[in-house]
């Protein structure tokens, strides 16, 4: 039986809505970010360029994730694992996370304006993407691949934000970022294969099964390092970047061996201590590849 939770005061739901849309987990494509605002700036950007990516960043991230509370509060509240969420528990109303929505927008739209016009121009088409992928799952198993789309417009957003025009570098760097969050993404919703069997949604392990789930996974944390080695290669970069990319092959390594099909009890370890080693792990790398160079 699910407790009842009062509301609370206006005052209490900063901290509450950050919970919700798990604001620390921001870590994971923010390092990525700031790694194609480096790459695009070959150094160190201006503080302005610096500030309004972090906040076309922060915002896009607080529009994707209230947007999935939103449109996913119904799933998580008969959803044995995510029932515990603010809004199954009414900690937090609909209401709040719209409001949000609308906010996060708003910021969104504003650092894109005040970075450039190309910025301001794909900003609608970041925006609409990210607030309706979470209805992938109710149509299609490639929603874990959406999800990671959604984070791999980081490092290229962050590219246009300095330059205002796109290559081929943070294309590969996006790609690289969409078949590493896609890969845990699978995994994260393999304990969710018989909850997402009855209620008929889709993902790799229901479509296909446990043990394929992680061979999917596999193959797209190889081919997240190919990438990344390969936007080194393509830029140049010294050796401290390709370093930076064997301890994150490395870590990717360690998060397979620490969960697997008939193991899954260390999952949530896996997912967000990893995830963000690897992602501070690139860049580091690339912060200390150019500013050697």
């Amino acid at each position: 039986m699910r407790p009842v939770v009062e509301s609370v005061s206006i005052i209490r739901k900063l901290p509450l809505i950050l919970g919700a849309i798990r604001f620390q987990e921001t870590i994971f494509a923010l390092p990525f970010a700031y790694s194609g605002m480096i790459l695009a700036a070959d150094g160190l950007p201006k503080f302005t360029d610096f500030l309004w990516i972090t906040v076309a960043m922060i915002g896009a991230r607080t529009l994707g994730m209230s947007a999935n509370r939103i449109i996913d509060r119904h799933i998580d509240s008969d959803n044995p694992r995510t029932a515990m969420r603010h809004l199954p528990l009414g900690i937090l109303k609909t209401i709040d996370m719209m409001v949000l929505s609308l906010l996060s927008t708003i910021l969104l739209f504003v650092a894109a304006w005040r970075l450039n016009p190309l910025a301001l121009q794909l900003a609608p088409v970041a925006a609409i993407y990210l607030a309706v992928y979470p209805f992938a799952k109710r149509f299609t198993w490639l929603s874990s691949f959406l999800l990671g789309w959604g984070l791999a417009i980081a490092p290229s957003a962050a590219w246009i934000g300095i330059k205002g025009s796109i290559s081929w570098e943070p294309v590969l760097l996006s790609i690289s970022v969409a078949a590493w969050a896609t890969s845990f993404d699978i995994l994260y919703h393999v304990q969710d294969r018989d909850f997402y069997i009855e209620r008929g949604l889709h993902s790799v392990a229901q479509q296909f099964g446990i043990k394929q789930a992680f061979l999917f996974s596999g193959i797209l944390d190889i081919m997240a390092i190919v990438c990344l080695v390969g936007v080194g290669i393509l830029i140049g970069l010294s050796f401290p970047y390709f370093i930076g990319c064997l301890i994150a092959a490395g870590l990717l390594f360690y998060r397979r061996r620490m969960v697997s099909p008939e193991n899954l009890g260390q999952i949530n370890i896996a997912f967000m201590r990893i995830n963000s080693y690897v992602s501070i792990t690139i860049f580091t790398s690339v912060i200390i590849a150019i500013l050697i160079s």
